[in-house]
């Protein structure tokens, strides 16, 4: 019995602790805790981009080189020429002799080679890394390749046609291309990067820059932060910067590194720096009120049902619990020692099951003593211990519910901050755009397969279509369809589907329109050239894995994010989902249906708070795409965060406050509902058996169930049974009629 009761008491006061400490402890600062959190998020989405371009190049330039078929009368001017020709991007480019480090062929401009150890660099059986030089004073990045050229032969002994085989050439390809410029975006903001120094090497601006913005510390301070994280290649961080007016720069930097150990850009040392002026919060926030407040509210209800079922419950419990002891001796005793322990009238206390038991034990007293016989009690009863216990609840539900769904409920037109919004703005546009560039270099990466196939024989198209898929871990399958659309070549796994008709030109499209996973394919045309084998098929597909599309949906801190077609529905998600559904909202579709803007425009991107089941949702909206294969598309990229995730104040105090409703509520109905099994259900079940066993039932057996308090009151109640069974056979026998002949006479004598 008490331990449900000092249960209830305890529980609930650490929960009045604990919504005292969790809503005090919210403060607003001049720039919310969210708004700095985006702004790193933003500079290592930024980074991210800049890293999955670097990388994208350096294998295109391995690749590259890697496919040439190279001869072993092949010259390093003609090889040169081949391998650099079709690059638009190339600065320069240059030959190498990987041993002796001798230029052996050049093109374009001059390659900064100053301070790279060749026959190093060259010496490894690994991709070698990009280096970063200077070049004219300007930053560049130079690409490593190794050309591979076959063996020549040698006929060593003409008389026994005896042939030996030469070891193998290489070449190393050296490519210069101008460091990757960052993109901004959001109105206002800023991208830099940075080298190890803090010197920015590219600059770039959306919108007009608030003169808050102009902080020349933030580019060390960056610096310093990335050199202290340390091993940690995917480390980023915000900073504060200048104060101009109501208006503070805030600033995100993130490393353009690895996150997988080893990569192409581990040993840049690059940083990418974001920042933005945003307005500051001039109104303070306190919670300190509230919180003291219910905190003592709770206290005062913790302490006055722990003083109610004290002295409603336990007090009477305990008194039965020694009236019923006292009379189980006086029946199982003789002498004066009986007589004094039943003489003393069982004292009635409480109400409902304990009252009842009382009245019960007093009959029974009677009944032992010989002054009467057994008793009825009425069937209809008044409220019981079980009331008590709901009482409690209720009590506690008064508490509890406005906790849940009323005070500090979060206004979700001003709740989250403009500048908040804008965040999940921006950071939609940056997954929209590295979707873009996903399907982007897919498409162009199937375009450079589909011009190499005319010319060859199927076994060499059939190669280049391993090759292609063995780069590019992305499609599921690769596959030449001829003019009526039947399949004439195939790599990798089975279609899901085909198209029916042969689309003209080349893009990104879905084959399918319903299903169980979204068919994406990007298509290209394989052009004939005059003089040359044709292609086994007139257009080469490539099947899209969409777990790869699913795999670049997931970032930090962005919540859902989903990309659906022109009519709203879900093509890849980084959550579950179904083909072709739904959005999860219909505030969501709405959204998305606002980024179209007038018929033949792109669009804008766009976002919004959404009230949900959960709570207020920050989400976002953005098109997929401008220009580019994907551009006809319409798909959009969609995202909900959580506003509950963001540690806006507002929002903050809303789920602590609900949290500590709920947790007073749930902790106290559990004391009492362990209360109530416990005691009120077994005294409810004892009251039912004493009066019987009052009425006149000397048959049942009473077991106790528990080693307690009301266990033992059982245990009392059945020895006093067997007295009552023994003095009523002995009656019948002729005997006299009473609790026991010792007990009779010392009740004469006195």
């Amino acid at each position: 019995m008490r331990p449900p009761i000092a249960s209830l008491v305890v529980l609930l006061l650490v929960v009045a602790a604990l919504t005292m400490i969790g809503l005090d402890g919210i403060h607003a600062a001049g720039v919310p805790q969210a708004v700095a959190d985006g702004e790193q998020q933003i500079a290592a989405d930024t980074a991210l981009s800049m890293r999955t371009t670097i990388d994208a190049e350096a294998s295109t330039v391995r690749r590259t080189a890697k496919a040439y078929p190279a001869t072993s009368t092949s010259t390093p001017a003609t090889t040169l020429k081949a391998l650099t020709s079709a690059r638009k991007g190339i600065l320069g480019s240059a030959l190498l002799d990987p041993k002796t480090g001798k230029l052996l062929a050049a093109g374009g401009k001059t390659v900064q080679l100053a301070g790279v150890d060749v026959a190093r660099t060259a010496s490894g059986h690994g991709a070698i890394p990009p280096r970063l030089v200077t070049s004219d004073g300007t930053r560049q990045l130079l690409y490593f390749a190794k050309v591979t050229l076959p063996a020549q032969q040698e006929d060593a002994n003409q008389d026994q046609n005896q042939v030996t085989s030469g070891t193998e050439r290489q070449w190393l390809l050296v490519v210069s291309e101008a460091l990757p410029a960052p993109t901004a975006y959001g109105d206002g903001r800023t991208a830099e990067v940075l080298d190890a120094s803090g010197t920015a090497l590219a600059t770039a601006s959306h919108g007009t820059a608030s003169p808050a913005a102009a902080d020349s510390g933030l580019p060390s301070s960056a610096t310093r932060a990335a050199k202290g994280t340390g091993r940690d290649t995917d480390a980023s961080g915000s900073l504060l910067g200048a104060a101009t007016g109501n208006r503070r720069t805030v600033a995100g930097w993130a490393q353009v590194a690895s996150t997988t150990g080893p990569g192409d850009t581990d040993g840049l040392g690059l940083v990418v720096l974001t920042f933005r002026a945003v307005p500051t919060t001039a109104t303070a926030v306190d919670y300190s009120g509230f919180a003291l407040q219910a905190a003592g509210a709770l206290v005062v209800l913790a302490l006055l049902l722990g003083l109610a079922l004290h002295f409603f419950l336990q007090r009477p419990l305990l008194w039965l619990y020694l009236s019923a002891g006292r009379l189980a001796r006086g029946a199982t005793e003789d002498g004066p020692t009986a007589w004094e322990e039943l003489s003393r009238p069982v004292p009635v206390n409480g109400f409902g099951e304990l009252a009842r038991i009382g009245r019960a034990l007093e009959s029974l007293r009677r009944q032992l003593l010989g002054e009467s016989g057994p008793q009825e009690f009425p069937v209809r009863r008044g409220p019981g211990y079980r009331a008590l216990a709901a009482v409690g609840v209720l009590v506690l539900v008064c508490w509890a519910a406005p906790m849940i769904f009323v005070l500090n409920r979060a206004n979700t037109a001003t709740a989250v901050p403009a500048s908040v919004l804008a965040v999940q703005q921006t950071r939609t546009e940056i997954a929209s755009n590295r979707v873009r560039q996903s399907l982007d270099q897919l498409y162009t990466d199937l375009s450079d397969a589909a011009a190499s196939l005319p010319g060859s024989n199927r076994a060499a198209q059939t190669k280049v279509l391993r090759r292609t898929l063995a780069d590019h871990k992305q499609y599921r399958s690769l596959y030449l369809l001829d003019s009526s659309g039947g399949i004439t070549l195939r790599v990798g796994g089975s279609p899901l589907r085909t198209i029916v008709h042969v689309p003209a030109g080349g893009g990104i499209t879905t084959v399918n329109t319903s299903g169980r996973i979204p068919a994406i394919a990007a298509y290209t045309q394989v052009r004939t050239v005059k003089g040359k084998t044709p292609a086994a098929g007139v257009v080469l597909f490539g099947e899209i894995d969409v777990k790869a599309l699913n795999s670049i949906l997931s970032r930090p801190k962005l919540g859902s994010v989903w990309v659906t077609d022109s009519h709203d529905r879900v093509l890849a998600a980084n959550v579950g989902y179904r083909a072709f559904q739904s959005l999860p909202d219909s505030g969501l579709s709405r959204l998305a249906r606002a980024t179209q803007g007038a018929p033949g425009t792109a669009g804008t991107a766009t976002s919004r708070v959404l009230r949900t089941s959960s709570g207020p949702s920050v989400d976002g909206a953005a098109p997929l795409a401008q220009s580019g294969p994907t551009a006809r598309l319409g798909w959009h990229v969609v995202t909900a965060e959580p506003a509950a995730a963001l540690q806006i104040p507002a929002v903050q105090a809303e789920q602590r406050t609900m949290l500590a409703g709920i947790l007073g509520l749930t902790l106290g109905a559990a004391c009492l509902g362990w209360l109530h099994v416990l005691v009120v259900r077994p005294l409810r079940s004892v009251a039912v058996l004493v009066e019987r066993l009052a009425g006149g039932d000397r048959r049942t057996v009473l077991h106790p169930v528990n080693h307690d308090e009301i266990g033992s009151v059982t245990r009392s109640l059945e020895l006093m049974r067997q007295a009552l069974a023994e003095r009523d056979r002995a009656a019948r026998s002729g005997q006299a009629a009473g609790p026991s002949p010792s007990l009779r006479q010392t009740t004469l004598q006195r």
